[in-house]
This record gives C-alpha cells, structure tokens and sequence, in this order.
C-alpha cells in the first residue's frame, strides 16, 4: 500500500492575504514577498506619507476653523451670489480623503511589521496622487480666499498642544516595535544606523517639545480672572434671524452684557441693521422688488425696508442647522420678522441695561446722505434716551466733533494702534478680531486701562483660551453655547503641567527601551537556534527571508535527509507541470522542477 505524504503543507493566512491584498492586490501566496522594496515603491511610500501629513493639518484646520464657518460662507456668499453652506462638501471630501489616505498608512505599516514588500496598487497610486492634488488646491485657495485663518491653527495649538504631544509621543513610541524589528532582521549596518538616528531624533524631539509649548491655561488657579462679558454679535443669529429683534430678545434672554450690530444708511437718513451690501440674502427683495434685488441696500427708504420680510430666509435656508429644533409658535415668530432699525436695538439695549455696540457702513459715493452719515447716526442715538456709557462708538471719522457733542460715548477703535495713538484719541476701548490680539497684547491693554473685545468668539475651547488670557469681553453669534462654559475647559499649574510632561517621558523612554531589548533578544535567540527547526511558509515561491548561505545549505541538507534513499520518487510527466520552482531547497537535491503544492513523496507501508 502507497501512502501519500505532502512535501510541504501550507497554513492558511486569510490576515496576511487580505493585507496584500487590499494594498497592492497581491492575494496569491506566489505574489508575496519578504524582498527589499524597490527605490520606485519606496518613493511611493515617501507620497503616500507626506499626503497624510498634508491631510493631517488639512483636516486639523477644518476642524479647528468651526469656529468662523459663518464667515466663511459669508465670503463665499459676496463672491457668488448665492448663499449656500459650503463647508458641507469640504467636510465630506475632507473626512473621505484622510480616511483612505490613513487607512493605507495603517496598511503601509503592517506591511513592515510582518516583513512583507511594500507594493501599493496603481489604483491606490492614483487615489493617493488625487488626494494630494485636491488638497494642495485647496490650501492655495483657503490662503490666498481667507489667509488669515491659517492663524486659527497656531491659536488651538495653545488649547490642544499639551493633549496633541501627549498622543504623538504615544504614536512614536508605539512604533519602536516596527524600528526594532527592522533594525533586528536588517543585514547592513549603514541601514541600521540610519532608521535608528532617524527615530531617535523624532523621539527626542517630542520628549523636549514642551519647552517650546506656551499656553495661557497653564496657570496658577489663582491668577484666573473673571469670565469675560459676552456681547451678542447680531444678537443670537444661531437661534433667530440675524440684526432682527427676535435675534436681540434671544441674546438678552442668555445673559449677555451688550448687543452689536451693523448699521447702514437708509435713502431718507434713517440708520438701519444690515451686513449684506444688498438684501438679496435676509429679505424677500427678490419678491418684492425683483428691480431693484441687486441694489445698494442703501438706495432704499424705509418705508420700502419695512414693507420686506427678514425672517422666511432663515427658515428656508436655515444657514446654522437649528430651524428643525424650534417649535410650531418660534417658527411663526421667525416668519414674521422684519427689518430693525437703529432706535429700535438702542431703546431694547436701553430697557434691558445693556451696552450697545455697532459698526457703520458709509453710504455709496450718489447717497444724498454720503457726507452727514455720522451726524444722522448720532442724532438717532441721542434720541434713542439710551445712557451715553453704554454705547461704543466706533466710528473713526469726526471722533473729535462726537467727543465733543457726547462725550460719554465709549471711545472705540476698530484698529490695532499704538497706546500713545489711542490716549490721543481719547480711546477706551479696542474692538478686534480675536487673531489680532496676542496674549502681551492682552496684558499690555490691561495694564494701560484699555479695555478690549474679540470677535467672534463661539466656541467654547476659544473662549476657555482668552478666559485664561484676561481679555475683559468678546462679541459671539452663539451667546446659547459660551453661556454653558462655566470655567475653563482645563487649568493646570506650571508644576502639574512639568510633572505630566517628565512622567510621559519617562514612561515612553522605558517602553521603547523594552521594546527594543525583547526584539534584539528574540532575535539574537533565533539566530543562536542554528536553524534546527523550518517552517515551510518560509520557503515560500520567491518569498524567501533573507538567510545567510550557511544557512540556507543546512536547510537543505535536513529536507534532503528526510526524504529516505531506499524509496523511489515518482513524478508526473512534464508536459503536467504547471509551475517551475526556482530556488526551491529541495532542487538541489533531486535535480528536478517539481510543484510544491502538488508533489507528493510515495512511502510504501
């Protein structure tokens, strides 16, 4: 009786399959390989890296900018026309990108754990080369469009950067197992030294990052001073149209301390609450005076402005995503809203005891009132009977001749100038953007008895930072959401803060340490072994790891004193073969091309 022995049995490894598979389409056992990879895929490796890197800071500046998307729709609606949401479809092509692109970055290093040639598809070749065109385009365009909210990036890191190099430490340090196991199984010393230079120095660059990290919330709880005064930018316009006094009654019912507007010039001198150049956005002008949609909204009386509708495109467009939020009764009041006028926010302002602030527009160059728009705006707010210390007045031009008709006013100025600028001016307060005041500025205004306000500030990680920073107010559009922020999102000392940074540290350091010695060990324990025992997956078609030939001829001295002398080997006929196994540890022994996975050794029982 023949009794059939296999010559090589092969596990199945349904992981590794799909690994090289979903990489580089490589789901055949004979397509795999533990050879180096070539100069041509390792530049590949090099793109597909920097493309994560680039969507890494791409999708951190989307996220971190949350706070303006308001504003960017803005700009977006003044360039086109049409208003429309357009962070929406950046977001999505934005979450959809660096998943994929991390997904085979997760892939990439799998494949350098299990020692495995890196070969990424020609489809994911063009993914990846997509992935990083759309992006660079969309940087060039974000920064040339609205350049100056790159700055947003380096202001988070203040609130993230302590929590940010705790999970990049964390990251480098896990992949001490992969720089390891290369720098175990890896032949040439030059290659060695290289990747552990290259780690090291990343390694030792996180471990003394925190130098550099400077944030206002690293603190003594002491020295934290009072929340700083929420304005409502518009009112609440997250919660009801905007410059309308359903959206002041909604700021003034979340507590805030004052209210701001944006004042324009009506044909028949009557100051009323815009943003827009036209009214195409926040009124039904289209309807009404379809002529006239594109006019200056200046070039309307108000007569013409009270007749048009400023709620029933909040509801249509519903630009902040609450409308499905609000009941039956809040919808009607918001269909029903209409333009406001000067007076009405001031007399509101006035009865609720609340500061007032706006910012005014100067009429078109053909405006019968181009040239007396600051007397026509301060004669409304002197008859308004609001308190003159509750009004800031921002207006630049004739400052001297309104000091000297109200000189309560509070004096305010829209620009960064110098102190000695500001005395002169009789300047009590500053009104900026808040990327345009830094911490020492913040504590140089305050030490000057000049009081400043942010804008606009909505997010409650922002609000958190310039809590910490001492800045004494800031204007929001969403007063509902920094109403909830009753202290900072986190406040640690000096000392709590170098004690989490050395422990980090430290941990790290001893993990890496470890790890490195429990490869080598392994290792050097392996080698010591002098082969005595094979895996046949070793031995796999053009899948051989690298071995010395000393090596590599005891292998095959063991598999041919296995097979017995006095038994005779029969193999089909060639023309049957369907495969030639080159470099094959038995070929030197039997001097003969023969399939692996179909050769038989016949043993007689």
């Amino acid at each position: 009786m023949v009794k059939h022995q296999p010559l090589q049995v092969y596990e199945r490894q349904l992981c590794l399959s799909c690994l090289t598979g979903i990489y580089g389409c490589r789901w055949k056992r004979y397509q795999r390989s533990h050879d180096d990879t070539t100069k041509w895929e390792c530049l590949w490796s090099f793109i597909l890296f920097c493309t994560f890197s680039l969507l890494l800071v791409w999708f951190y500046f989307w996220w971190e900018a949350h706070n303006d998307y308001s504003e960017f729709n803005w700009f977006l609606y003044n360039r086109s026309g049409e208003w429309s949401d357009g962070t929406v479809p950046i977001l999505a092509a934005t979450a959809a990108g660096f998943t994929y692109i991390a997904f085979l970055m997760i892939l990439a290093l799998c494949h350098v754990a299990v020692g495995q040639q890196l070969n990424l598809h020609w489809l994911h070749k063009i993914g990846v080369t997509v992935a990083l065109l759309t992006t660079a385009i969309g940087v060039i365009s974000v920064t040339q469009m609205w350049g100056e909210e790159w700055d947003v990036v380096w202001i988070s890191l203040q609130a993230t950067g302590p929590f940010l190099h705790i999970g990049a430490l964390a990251a480098v340090t896990a992949l001490a197992w992969l720089v390891a196991g290369q720098m175990a199984r890896a032949e040439k010393t030059r290659f060695q030294v290289m990747v552990l230079l290259i780690y090291l120095s990343v390694l030792l660059t996180l471990y003394f990052i925190p130098l550099s990290i400077t944030s206002p919330c690293i603190m003594e709880r002491g020295s934290l001073k009072a929340a700083p005064a929420i304005i409502g930018h518009q009112g609440a316009p997250m919660l009801a149209p905007e410059n309308t006094l359903l959206s002041f009654n909604r700021a003034l019912q979340r507590n805030v301390s004052g209210l701001e507007a944006d004042v324009t010039i009506s044909l028949d001198g009557i100051p009323f609450l815009m943003r827009d150049r036209t009214l195409r956005r926040t009124t039904n002008v289209r309807r009404v005076f379809p002529d006239r949609q594109y006019d200056d909204a200046s070039l309307f009386n108000w007569t013409d402005l009270s007749s048009l509708n400023a709620g029933q495109w909040f509801l249509k467009d519903d630009p902040f995503w609450t409308v499905q939020y609000m009941s039956t009764s809040e919808r009607w009041s918001v269909g029903n809203q209409t333009v406001c006028s000067l007076e009405q926010m001031l007399k509101l302002a006035a009865k609720s005891k609340s500061s007032a602030v706006f910012t005014l527009r100067r009429p078109p160059a053909n405006h019968p009132h181009r040239h007396d728009w600051v007397n026509l705006t301060l004669d409304t707010v002197l008859r308004s009977g609001i308190p003159q210390q509750q009004v800031m007045w921002t207006v630049d031009s004739n400052r001297e001749m309104v000091r000297n008709m109200a000189p309560g006013l509070q004096q305010t100025s829209v620009q960064k100038l110098p102190l000695d600028t500001l005395h002169h001016k009789g300047i009590s307060r500053v009104l900026l953007r808040y990327n345009q005041a830094s911490a020492q500025d913040v504590r140089l205004y305050n030490e000057n008895n000049i009081s400043l306000t942010l804008y606009s500030v909505n997010e409650p990680w922002l609000y958190s930072l310039l809590w910490c920073s001492g800045v004494p107010s800031v204007s929001s559009e969403a007063p509902q959401v920094l109403r909830k922020v009753h202290y900072p999102l986190w406040l640690m000392s000096p000392d709590e803060y170098c004690l989490i940074w050395i422990c980090t540290d430290i941990i790290s350091f001893a993990v890496v340490l470890g790890i490195f010695i429990f490869q080598n060990y392994h290792m050097i324990r392996w080698r010591m072994s002098g082969m005595r025992s094979y895996n046949p997956e070793q031995i796999m078609l053009s899948a051989a790891v690298r071995r010395s030939s000393r090596d590599v001829n005891i292998m095959k001295e063991n598999l041919c004193h296995r097979i017995p002398s006095s038994h005779s080997i029969s193999f089909p006929p060639l023309s049957f073969l369907s495969l030639t196994v080159y470099h094959h540890p038995v070929s030197s022994c039997i001097h003969s091309s023969i399939n692996p996975y179909s050769a038989d050794i016949p043993q007689l029982e």
